[in-house]
């Protein structure tokens, strides 16, 4: 982690919403790297700066002030899939565990008063079974995407004055 890393992503995948994949503010975490070729022909690179699993982070308590987690969302995915391939699956009978790991690891890295940018897509887990797995509250929810299946959810962490 550099000096100026004020953002982690967990779960980083090939960056695809970020406007600067190389943003020297951010530290790119994912479980995998790995490069594949999309059935449309594009190159999917997953290149984190860290491997590790969103379960298990190798970060200090309050280390940023601000987190990504964008956990995988299907847990019916082919194994070789481009659905799995881009996104990653979840396992099917772990999840709930995982995403709940998921959430406290993004907390327990999270400096008090920062914020959790947490997006989910409810194709196959809606995101009210997603949320229950946190006790912690969110701020701001907005949906978006093709029948508004996309959710940008933004928590603050709690913390002293």
């Amino acid at each position: 982690m550099t000096d100026t890393a004020t953002i982690l992503d967990m779960c980083c995948g090939s960056r695809m919403f970020w406007f600067d994949k190389e943003d020297p503010r951010a530290v790119f975490s994912d479980i995998r790297a790995e490069e594949h070729k999309l059935c449309d022909g594009r190159h999917l690179v997953i290149s984190p700066d860290v491997i590790a699993d969103f379960r298990a982070l190798p970060f200090a308590n309050d280390a940023f002030p601000v987190v990504v987690f964008d956990p995988p969302h299907l847990k019916r995915a082919g194994e070789n899939s481009w659905m799995r391939k881009k996104y990653g699956a979840l396992d099917k009978t772990t999840w709930r565990d995982d995403l709940r790991d998921g959430f406290a690891e993004a907390f327990r890295v999270l400096r008090p008063h920062g914020v959790l940018v947490f997006k989910w897509n409810e194709t196959q887990i809606p995101v009210s079974q997603v949320i229950a797995l946190t006790d912690v509250k969110p701020v701001i929810w907005q949906r978006t995407g093709k029948g508004d299946k996309t959710h940008w959810i933004i928590f603050v962490k709690g913390g002293a004055a």
